[in-house]
């Protein structure tokens, strides 16, 4: 039997009550052996115990998106990364070959986004990324980036017109990040893998001024990196439902789930 699906099975059990506010997890992965060791029907069971009434879903390879797309149609919505196996988050953008196996997907499927991929500076200069750009203005895709401040700026220094999620919100300070939202009005922020947005359940306050300087730009998400964090899809959910119950009402669900509907023209 499958290590995972005892522990799947009791977080189900645990977290079929968290309902109360609908949450669209914007950073999810579902990669080779996450998929080696739950089933998508597992992992379906497992976000509808937890809320997740949407999630925007990458995997390396792309396997895993289009198996979970398959048994969760209703919540996944498909994004496409350019890493075929671990171990590329640091070279991929050297290298040619990539642009071949996301293009041929492409041609093949129908996604709202590339990424997550890992880009740096002025990494985002390579042709590799420059051609990422491309074919994000070419099939109107959100971008969304690992990166740094640099970065989010090159790409909409190369394409003003891009829709960019910027992943973790760069793993910045909150006045940082509200700079960096001031300079571009098509960048959104996730706040994945963070855990700095609650204190004891409360927002601390130069997070709660950059949600409310922001509003329309924030959302929620887990980042299922490895096999074992999706033991904590039931709980993030409840952990982003407690300090969101802190906020107005509208600006909560625009967090939960009314910004990524927004950005992905899903509303």
């Amino acid at each position: 039997m499958r290590i995972l699906l005892p522990v799947i099975a009791a977080l189900i059990a645990t977290h079929v009550h968290a309902q109360e506010l609908p949450v669209f997890d914007a950073h999810i992965h579902y990669s080779h052996d996450a998929v080696e060791l739950v089933p998508p029907e597992e992992i379906a069971k497992l976000l509808r115990a937890a809320g997740v009434k949407k999630a925007l879903v990458s995997s390396s390879d792309d396997n895993g998106t289009q198996r979970l797309l398959e048994a969760a149609p209703d919540i996944v919505v498909p994004a496409l990364r350019p890493y075929r196996r671990r171990g590329e988050i640091s070279t991929w953008m050297n290298d040619p070959t990539v642009i071949d196996y996301v293009e041929g997907l492409l041609a093949k499927h129908e996604y709202v986004a590339l990424g997550e991929f890992h880009i740096y500076g002025e990494q985002v200069k390579t042709p590799v990324m420059q051609r990422m750009i491309a074919l994000a203005k070419e099939y109107d895709l959100l971008l969304h980036a690992h990166s740094d401040a640099e970065a989010i700026d090159l790409i909409f220094e190369s394409f003003p017109e891009a829709r960019v999620l910027w992943a973790h919100s760069g793993f910045d300070r909150p006045d940082e990040v509200r700079d960096v939202l001031r300079r571009h009005k098509n960048l959104w922020s996730d706040l994945a893998f963070r855990s700095d947005q609650s204190s004891n359940g409360i927002v601390p306050p130069e997070w709660r001024a950059a949600f409310e300087e922001f509003p329309d730009r924030f959302m929620v998400g887990t980042d299922t990196f490895a096999p074992e964090r999706w033991y904590y899809v039931g709980e993030h959910a409840a952990f982003s439902r407690k300090w969101l119950s802190t906020l107005p009402e509208e600006l909560a669900e625009n967090i939960a789930y009314r910004n990524a509907e927004k950005m992905l023209g899903l509303d």
